[in-house]
């Protein structure tokens, strides 16, 4: 099997083919077809057949399809040919290649230059093979596995020290994360203690905080992948309004549902506030790690999982012991 791509080569230019028919728009479909016929087996990918002018600009393509059931073959290429194209270019993301075939229902991607001119096509197999290569990457990241995914997680004979080797590193972060978490706890013990609903209420912050900034992230990470020149900044506004509508609806909810399984009106203030705010928290902070992690050249995905998770939780604890404090009156 093949292995995989390092996150720097991840590019259209890495994965294209440049052994594809190629004709000028002017040839007929006549000429096209019997130099197919002849020399079929010199291409690597004959899904389409490319069209470019004479300064090599990629001006259209057209399948095998139609050029065979075209009856006039004495028509040039121009006339049947398909100018609305889908392309890539050699730096573009191979995330987004999966995208560009799977929306468009294509066969291949052709790459061009800033220009526009013909550099060599991404056939169908090396789409599949990124593909399930991504899918693999990202279920592993999120399960929080620290290792470059390759042959040793598509086969049950790795051994049981490569394993443990990839997966240790975020369970000691989650171990030290949890630490800290259990650490500041312990700083509120008197008032948990003497307000024991409090107590009770942590894992429903905890799981909010952390299932608001899982959906960020997801959706953060795919954006980055589909937009190499996402808007950072219309991205984030978005994000803060959508952030602030589900902390006021969840916060509001959560509080009602306090209100009514202890009949403390007070607990279900707190629980409003501290869940707006750490809701609000969780977002920023899922938003901003892949942002941050692409800065220094370091893949997105890495942000998910553990990591994002641990920030989050440390996050919500402080807020919701924090607004406690402040609502009792020390």
């Amino acid at each position: 099997m093949e292995q995989p791509l390092d996150y720097q080569e991840k590019t259209a230019g890495r994965n294209m083919v440049t052994d594809v028919p190629v004709f000028s728009e002017n040839d007929t479909l006549k000429d096209i077809e019997d130099f197919l016929i002849d020399r079929s087996s010199q291409f690597n990918s004959l899904d389409y057949i490319y069209l470019t002018d004479k300064i090599n600009t990629l001006v259209g393509v057209i399948s095998i399809k139609d050029l065979l059931v075209t009856v006039d073959k004495t028509l040039k290429a121009s006339k049947i040919m398909v100018s609305n194209l889908v392309t890539a270019q050699v730096d573009t993301d191979q995330e987004r290649l999966v995208y560009l075939a799977l929306s468009h229902g294509l066969k291949s991607i052709p790459v061009v230059n800033e220009e526009g001119g013909f550099m060599g096509v991404v056939p169908y197999d090396t789409i599949l093979q990124i593909f399930n290569h991504e899918v693999q990457s990202d279920v592993f990241k999120f399960g929080g596995i620290f290792h470059r995914i390759g042959d040793e997680y598509t086969s049950i004979h790795s051994s049981a020290i490569h394993m443990i080797r990839s997966r240790l590193p975020w369970l000691i972060i989650g171990v030290i994360g949890g630490t800290l978490a259990a650490s500041l706890i312990a700083q509120f013990e008197e008032l948990l203690s003497s307000f024991i609903a409090l107590a009770s209420f942590i894992p429903v912050m905890v799981y909010m905080s952390d299932a608001a900034g899982a959906q960020t992230e997801a959706l953060i990470i795919r954006s980055m992948a589909l937009d190499t020149k996402l808007n950072v900044r219309k991205y984030l506004t978005r994000e803060v309004v959508v952030a602030t509508v589900l902390a006021a609806i969840s916060g509001l909810f959560a509080a009602f549902m306090a209100y009514v399984t202890r009949q403390n009106l007070i607990l279900g203030v707190i629980i409003f506030f501290a869940l707006f705010l750490s809701i609000i928290a969780s977002v920023t902070i899922n938003t901003l790690a892949p942002l941050i992690l692409r800065k220094f050249k370091y893949d997105p995905a890495l942000a998910t999982g553990p990591l994002a998770t641990i920030f989050s939780d440390i996050a919500t604890l402080a807020i919701y012991l924090a607004v406690a404090m402040t609502l009792l009156g020390n």
